[in-house]
């Protein structure tokens, strides 16, 4: 399931949906990016997500496809907002549910990887200075290459 949208949401609601009735998953792994107050030694006063709705979510599943086709999940919740987001409030969420721990952790870390990289958001921080666009962390892209060539090892933890 993968949903792009502007409203909040609460990360706990979401993983309760995830777990609700799964006998099937040994593993269920999620994550959830939060805003922060403080970035880069700036206060972030909020920040603002813009995307092309349908166009981003279409990308998001094509990246839900990808981590589907490497580990064996039973189910994978992506959640993402866009517009203006305030310090403290989620702004991602990944759940992951599989048979074993280590797809799960592993989907997961590669999900959040692909968001981070490839999903077509455009950031921009408000604060007391005033306003950036942020560009792409290098960081994160190096993270992400990982990726290129590491498969799931089919391993059962």
């Amino acid at each position: 399931m993968v949903i792009v949208d502007e409203q909040a949401f609460e990360p706990g609601d979401m993983l309760a949906r995830l777990c609700a009735g799964r006998v099937d998953s040994g593993g269920v792994v999620s994550f959830t990016g939060v805003c922060r107050g403080r970035s880069n030694g700036r206060v972030v006063t909020t920040l603002t997500l813009d995307s092309h709705p349908t166009y981003t979510r279409a990308q998001i599943v094509l990246i839900e496809e990808e981590a589907r086709r490497r580990w064996p999940l039973h189910e994978v919740v992506i959640r993402h907002r866009h517009g203006r987001i305030a310090p403290g409030e989620a702004i991602v969420f990944v759940g992951v549910a599989s048979a074993h721990r280590r797809e799960a952790f592993e989907a997961a870390d590669y999900l959040m990887d692909q968001l981070k990289t490839r999903a077509p958001f455009w950031k921009k921080e408000g604060g007391e200075a005033g306003s950036v666009w942020l560009e792409p962390n290098p960081v994160d892209l190096e993270r992400a290459s990982r990726w290129s060539e590491a498969l799931t090892d089919g391993g059962r933890s």
